[in-house]
């Protein structure tokens, strides 16, 4: 594998992280990590979506005009939302039921958009899967995390597994109510973001020398 194709498969996941550095797709984030095996079941669709979304567009980049480009882009990335949609619906039925309507709204997820807009329109078809596939583990990164720290630490379980003994039944771990509610992926997808970018430190914004101090600022 050649340096470029390594870099576009695997800087995705720490370098330009979609959720950590971009902060695109955050709203999943929010949404499906109450439990590790529903966020799982996203991270496959939305990776699923990714890569086919970003090879058929780059396959088809030279014959999409360009005064209907994004129309015809999201009717593409729509319609392998549904048949992703229908195919877990027909093979993990729960997990389908788990995501309710969060699969559908891959179709607006600013990820897929963005990568078949800004990568896959503008490159060849194998270097479009590769980074569709990158993007996916790099979003999948960050919801696993998510999702396994939230379903421990509101219910004491892993992928439906005890593995803190409750003190209801004689253990010693009391859950976290806080966990099993939205604000929760907040709190943790900044304490993600922070960590990422203190041990990545290229990724802190440069200070605008320009920018206005905080006396600076009219009220």
């Amino acid at each position: 594998m050649t340096t470029r194709l390594r870099s576009v498969l695997f800087e995705p996941v720490f370098d330009r992280n979609p959720i950590g550095v971009q902060i695109l797709g955050i709203c999943s984030a929010l949404a499906v990590t109450t439990q590790l095996a529903t966020a799982l079941g996203m991270c496959l669709a939305l990776t699923t979506v990714l890569v086919l979304s970003n090879g058929t567009i780059s396959l088809l980049r030279r014959h999409l005009p360009r005064s209907i480009r994004l129309i015809l882009q999201v009717t593409i990335i729509a319609s392998l939302v549904i048949i992703v949609d229908e195919v877990l619906r027909a093979y993990a039925y729960t997990t389908s039921k788990q995501l309710s309507v969060f699969v559908g709204l891959i179709v607006t997820n600013c990820l897929v958009l963005g990568r078949a807009e800004a990568f896959a329109a503008r490159n060849p078809v194998g270097v479009s899967l590769l980074d569709g596939l990158g993007n996916g583990l790099g979003y999948s990164a960050f919801l696993i995390a998510i999702a396994s720290v939230r379903e421990l630490l509101g219910t004491g379980a892993l992928l439906g597994r005890q593995v803190l003994p409750l003190a209801g039944e004689g253990g010693w771990f009391v859950p976290i109510d806080l966990m099993r509610l939205p604000p929760s992926a907040f709190f943790l997808i900044g304490l993600l973001i922070w960590a990422l970018r203190t041990w990545k430190r290229d990724q802190v914004e440069a200070v605008d020398p320009d920018a206005p101090g905080p006396s600076e600022v009219t009220p």
